[in-house]
């Protein structure tokens, strides 16, 4: 009897030491019972306009860290007590206010790594603007985003599940063609003809997005990374595949609107050949050296060979701001955006818009007739400047 009395008192014990641990869990880490939080999407496919435009604002180096805490870089004295991540925000919201883009593009260097403690928490931080604004956006990575808490492969993962991302973290299988694709954030967007059209079903503008890299050794030497062998395959792969569409549609709807249908390439780190820009006519301002890798992979010779880009968009040198042409294709720097980069004191900081313009038929609007680009500064006027055309279409014969 006296020990069924123990063990009775051991039981009783035991449970209340269980209960205790439970009451304490509850009360101290309570269980969130708010309901699961789907993505927010876009309208798609992307489109252009029923006035035949799609605009493009290309957001090139935030540099992000954590927000009020972060301080401004490379700014006048008078500006630097009251700087930091917030007067990014700030820009990016003026811009899309100002502009209105139909889409965005963070060309790299979104954040940067080493001043934060929480990747995850800057990129909310970071690309809040966009998604409070519901426009469509896309990135890819530069040198510095990944140097915090998350690997390449979960920044674009968690890119890609953001609100209003149509970001990839690579192509699916079924577009790959292929085993394997170095990086992450390679992939490629359709944008599609205006409503009412006869292309409203088709993809007439094609973007590319490819992982330049990070860093990487060569023979003992630090480099820049550079687009490998795998990416220049995909590339000539989709941009193939989409020509071939893109004749199908000709000859069901027996149109010449566009022979070949435009694309325009979007990634961090210069090419090589950029440096030989210093030594032409530009349009903008070539302030400081292409810090580019020391390979050619020849991306210059694959985007030629496949003919349908027009322009490259780019980041990484942040004063730079102008735009080239090498063998009949622009490469346009963003210039600096994010006050936590690198720039020069009383040179503002910067963003660079896009526009791609319908050509108008008999009843309807036809196939990209011709795409346009300025820059826009964060001085007190919101100046744009270096307004050029990068494309147009040539009258047919």
């Amino acid at each position: 009897m006296e020990s069924r009395a123990v063990k009775w008192k051991y039981s009783f014990l035991y449970l209340t030491f269980i209960y205790a641990i439970l009451y304490f869990l509850h009360t101290k880490f309570p269980l969130d019972n708010r309901p699961i939080r789907l993505k927010k999407w876009p309208d798609l496919p992307l489109r252009f306009r029923h006035d035949g435009t799609f605009k493009i604002l290309q957001v090139a180096d935030m540099h992000f860290g954590t927000g009020i805490l972060t301080r401004c870089r490379d700014v006048l004295p008078t500006q630097f007590d009251h700087c930091s991540d917030l007067n990014t925000t700030l820009f990016l919201k003026t811009m899309i206010q100002l502009e209105k883009p139909d889409f965005i593009s963070f060309t790299g260097d979104n954040i940067f790594g080493p001043s934060t403690a929480d990747a995850a928490e800057s990129l909310l931080r970071a690309f809040g603007p966009v998604m409070e604004s519901g426009i469509p956006w896309a990135a890819v990575l530069g040198n510095h985003d990944q140097e915090s808490t998350m690997t390449r492969e979960e920044l674009m993962s968690f890119i890609s599940l953001m609100d209003y991302s149509v970001s990839e973290t690579n192509p699916t299988s079924k577009d790959l063609m292929m085993s394997y694709i170095d990086g992450f954030g390679n992939y490629n967007l359709g944008v599609y003809g205006a409503p009412g059209s006869h292309l409203a079903n088709s993809s007439i503008l094609n973007l590319f997005f490819l992982d330049s890299g990070d860093r990487e050794t060569v023979q003992g030497i630090r480099t820049y990374g550079w687009i490998k062998e795998s990416q220049l395959n995909w590339l000539h792969s989709v941009s193939r595949g989409l020509q071939e569409q893109n004749q199908e549609v000709n000859d069901i709807t027996e149109t010449q609107a566009i022979a070949l249908s435009p694309a325009l390439a979007f990634f961090h780190i210069p090419i090589p050949e950029v440096r030989q820009l210093y030594y032409r006519n530009i349009v903008g301002q070539f302030r400081e050296g292409v810090a580019c890798s020391s390979v050619n992979s020849g991306v210059l010779k694959t985007l030629v060979s496949i003919k349908d880009v027009k322009a490259v968009f780019i980041g990484h040198d942040h004063t730079n701001d102008f735009c080239g042409n090498l063998e009949g294709i622009w490469f346009c720097y963003g210039g600096g955006f994010g006050y936590h980069g690198y720039g020069r004191a009383g040179l503002p900081r910067r963003a660079r818009v896009i526009l791609a313009e319908l050509r108008k038929g008999d009843k309807a609007w036809m196939g990209v007739e011709r795409i346009k680009t300025w820059k826009r500064l964060d001085d007190e006027n919101l100046s744009k400047i270096d307004e050029q055309v990068l494309w147009e279409l040539l009258p047919s014969r």
